[in-house]
């Protein structure tokens, strides 16, 4: 075997459990405390991301809501940025763009492998759950478009996908259709929207895929985003909660 020139690093997301501290089980206790830190962590092989999976924000961005077959696209696994710990992560504004846009998302962590999986099965293919955002170069986006060319450069650069640590299915238990998925820019909300309003459903996001790729242990699948994206500037302080799965915050950097 040849050997190899440097070895790469792997993007790893912590993985929390529940606290069984009682004051955590308390029914005043913050999502925050209700989650600790487990051994493990979870390697990241490919981010998969839906576009325009909310009926007002397809509309916000001049598509057609009627539900059609769903589309995706993919982001590195280095993109992700873990923010964990009690103080917000700081990610620079990234270079090449004056219109940064944020866009909360549900995650789901697949950790089984499968093709052509079958929306009754999809759910097995789960292994849990995160928080993230699908940082966005909205103007190198919209110029893509216009041209027909491909989105990379707008959704794809470093750094463009802060995430929270993942909690396993099993931990969290069945997803509420009920539960709102909000992300707040400097305490004012930005985003909000259940994600029971979906267009298509976490299972049906995975059986879709699965006709395109093999679903690998480790993929990360960002389910779409509310209505409500706007510019980021350097200093905001951005927050996505959804229940009580982790809330995560992260601050806006200086431009690169």
């Amino acid at each position: 075997m040849n050997k190899l020139l440097f070895h790469l690093p792997t993007t790893t997301v912590p993985i929390y459990i529940r606290n069984s501290i009682p004051e955590a089980l308390a029914a005043n206790a913050s999502s925050e405390t209700s989650w600790i830190p487990s051994a493990s962590a979870f390697p990241i092989r490919r981010i998969y991301c839906v576009g325009r999976n909310y009926r007002e924000h397809t509309i916000e961005m001049g598509g057609n809501p009627d539900r059609e077959s769903p589309f995706f696209f993919t982001k590195p696994s280095d993109a992700a940025v873990v923010c964990a710990g009690s103080s917000p992560v700081l990610v620079p504004y990234p270079p090449a763009t004056e219109s940064l846009h944020h866009e909360g998302e549900l995650i789901v962590a697949v950790g089984k492998d499968g093709l052509r999986i079958p929306v009754a099965d999809a759910m097995n293919h789960v292994y849990g759950y995160s928080l993230g955002c699908d940082l966005t170069r909205r103007d190198l986006q919209s110029d893509a478009k216009a041209r027909g060319r491909p989105w990379d450069a707008a959704k794809s650069f470093d750094r463009s996908c802060p995430l929270s640590p993942i909690i396993p299915k099993e931990e969290f238990g069945e997803l509420d259709d009920c539960l709102q998925l909000v992300l707040k820019v400097n305490d004012s909300i930005r985003q909000r929207a259940a994600i029971g309003t979906m267009i298509y459903s976490i299972p049906e996001i995975i059986s879709h895929l699965s006709e395109l790729f093999w679903l690998r242990a480790g993929d990360l699948i960002m389910t779409g985003t509310p209505a409500g994206v706007s510019d980021l500037v350097e200093g905001d302080r951005v927050s996505i909660s959804c229940g009580s799965l982790m809330p995560r915050c992260f601050v806006m950097g200086r431009a690169e």
